[in-house]
């Protein structure tokens, strides 16, 4: 169907119709029911760390354990590291698997933070894990996790 877009100066109302019907269109043709499981955020995981075997210590994720509302749910997230030159955080990422996509957020960091921390809000459809992936400037992957129980979704649900 070729639908012909005048000049900007000549479109009115029969057009604009057509026009925004055409792309009304093509968005209902796109999934919009996606979600992450723990395999997909793992496979996030990996896409991001590569061969790297993450080690489970040095991140501590503070998140309350039952989220009468997952609208809004507070996340903290600290890394154990001395933020010198010669060793220091260089990212945090924040994946979830229950959301519509695992990835939440990634944070770029150096010495000059003076720590490792952030404190954020997170959007939950549902009980899900939270997991963290800290990478250092030498090259290690760090990595810590916690179930969080949401009894209202935050993210339509």
């Amino acid at each position: 169907m070729g639908v012909k877009i005048p000049h900007p100066q000549l479109i009115n109302r029969r057009n604009f119709l057509k026009v925004s019907g055409i792309g009304t269109l093509t968005l209902s043709v796109i999934p919009l029911n996606a979600q992450a499981t723990p395999e997909s955020a793992l496979t996030a995981i990996r896409d991001l760390i590569g061969s790297k075997t993450p080690k489970e210590a040095r991140v501590k994720l503070i998140l309350t354990e039952i989220a009468e509302n997952g609208g809004t749910v507070p996340l903290k997230v600290s890394v154990e590291s001395p933020m010198s030159e010669q060793d220091h955080v260089k990212a945090i990422h924040v994946f979830t698997d229950g959301n519509p996509f695992p990835e939440v957020a990634s944070y770029f960091m150096g010495p000059h933070n003076g720590r490792a921390y952030l404190s954020i809000r997170l959007r939950l459809l549902k009980t899900q894990n939270v997991i963290a992936v800290a990478e250092m400037s030498n090259g290690e992957v760090y990595l810590g996790r916690k179930n969080i129980k949401v009894t209202i979704g935050g993210c339509g649900g």
